[in-house]
């Protein structure tokens, strides 16, 4: 091995283990710290941050990496040299002390944001937020001055996606969505819900999530299931990715299809090419490519009447008193009602991408300045009364319901919505060849899986963003496709 590309990998191990204790940091905040230890957590995470800046913030590092992009041979030395240029570059144009300092101060707004929306209390959680905003902004004029700054910062959870592209697809989502749901309202044909109104066993609720992560093929010696505010994924490495949720004693569903999702992160991570380990391409491409096999293992398999057939024996068994009466067809059909609320980790299918709208609305409004952080509220409350014609009844349901933007991630949101989309077409490919719903039916993921893995998940960063979109899309990435499985779904359920 060529010494530059033998440093770059020594390079790449050490900032592996920045990232491995980063990432422990916000399981640990997320799942086990007591509530009162965050000011040690900061320093700590301020700390390590200021390190890893200064480890790959170097001459020495700017040097390496062009050593190493004349040097390197495979498409593997090459892909490393690129995502590690990527990152330096973003990187190297912020302050060192403006970089550590904004690692502790989302250590400190994420608990601040949770005690915020225990107490429905937007005007503790507005400082800290006011100041993400601003660093946000102000890190966004460092990385690329000439360049619309929430563009800067969405490209930094999907390359090269742009507030214009955005515009475009949610536009076509819109056109869609909008007056489909409003034929819902008018002619739909109701659909039973009464009996998920109930009082539904947490252990039975644990028990149905360990079920769910077998069925998923997540081995508990790799991934784990903890319990936050929020639900999440946390990938410490492919041998140990961590997941959470909650559990609702009123709506089982809720930590049902939460585990379901964050199973879809989990499988992606796992199945990452080995050979790939502790370098700059073990992970997933973008949040887009992330959330397209969360959002496809939640919507596509999870709330599949083929896969909700195969589970109904075990809710049954789980939760058999509360279901009795209550047929597998009538429970696909509750699962998938298109009710607008306020909450997005609850919404449907057909409503959600709506709650993707505002988020990213908003968040580019306080980016360009045209929307101030206690305007926020109102702002949110129209937003919703616009879109889904609902007004939250309070803060906590409200503007203060995601975790995001306490933790900085200002630009994330649409990766959801796109997510779903590519999902929608990498299936619509698929069925060419396969037949989903019958492998479904008998509880059989193997083959979508083995199919994922061939098309996204092995790879990691090995390619780019937009090689692996197509790769998985089977083609060219087409929204018509994720707004014509909405239609025809909703028109079906709904009898229109």
């Amino acid at each position: 091995m060529k010494e530059s590309i033998a440093a770059l990998r020594a390079l790449e191990r050490q900032l592996f283990a920045y990232r491995y204790a980063d990432a422990l940091f916000t399981y640990d905040e997320a799942a086990v710290a007591p509530p009162a230890g965050e000011d040690g957590r900061a320093v700590a995470a301020e700390t390590l941050s200021a390190a890893r800046f200064a480890l790959l913030v170097s001459p020495g590092t700017d040097a390496l990496l062009t050593a190493a992009a004349a040097e390197a041979e495979t498409e593997r030395e090459r892909a490393e040299v690129r995502e590690l240029r990527r990152e330096y570059d973003r990187i190297c144009r912020i302050p060192a002390d403006e970089y550590a300092a904004f690692t502790g101060l989302v250590q400190r707004a994420t608990p601040a944001w949770a005690r915020a929306r225990s107490n429905n209390d937007f005007a503790a959680f507005a400082p800290f937020l006011e100041q993400i905003v601003t660093a946000r902004r102000r890190q966004a004029q460092y990385i690329d001055p000439g360049r619309d700054p929430y563009d800067v910062l969405l490209d930094q959870y999907e390359p090269g996606l742009t507030s214009a592209r955005c515009d475009t697809f949610f536009a076509a989502v819109r056109a869609a969505v909008v007056p489909l749901l409003a034929a819902i309202q008018q002619r739909g044909t109701p659909v039973r819900t009464d009996f998920l109104q109930a009082d539904w066993p947490l252990d039975a609720q644990r028990a149905l999530s360990r079920r769910v992560m077998a069925l998923w093929g997540l081995e508990p010696e790799h991934c784990i299931i903890g319990e936050s505010a929020h639900p999440f994924t946390d990938d410490l490495w492919r041998g140990d990715v961590r997941i959470t949720t909650h559990y609702k004693p009123d709506d089982f569903t809720s930590s049902l299809f939460s585990v379901m999702h964050e199973g879809g992160h989990a499988l992606y991570e796992r199945h990452i090419d080995p050979e790939l380990d502790f370098t700059a391409l073990a992970g997933g491409a973008s949040m887009g490519l992330h959330e397209s096999q969360s959002r496809l293992f939640e919507n596509y398999v999870g709330r599949s009447r083929a896969f909700i057939g195969y589970l109904w024996p075990t809710l049954c068994e789980l939760f058999g008193q509360r279901l009795a009466g209550v047929t597998a067809e009538e429970f696909y059909r509750a699962v998938n009602r298109a009710v607008p609320g306020p909450i997005r980790t609850e919404a449907d299918e057909l409503t959600y991408p709506l709650h993707i709208m505002v988020r990213y609305e908003l968040e580019k409004a306080l980016i360009h300045g045209e929307l101030a952080v206690n305007d926020l509220p109102a702002a949110w409350n129209a937003k919703y009364e616009e879109y889904l014609g609902i007004t939250p009844k309070n803060d906590a349901e409200g503007v203060l319901q995601d975790i995001h933007w306490a933790g900085g991630d200002i630009g994330y949101f649409p990766s959801y919505a796109l997510g779903s989309a590519y999902g929608a077409q990498a299936l619509d490919d698929l069925r060419r060849t396969m037949d989903l719903d019958a492998q479904w039916a008998r509880g059989d993921l193997g083959p979508v899986k083995n199919a994922l893995c061939e098309r996204l998940w092995r790879y990691g960063c090995l390619k780019t963003a937009d090689w692996l979109a197509e790769s998985l899309c089977g083609g060219p990435f087409d929204p018509a496709h994720y707004t014509r499985y909405l239609t025809q779904k909703y028109t079906a359920l709904y009898e229109l």
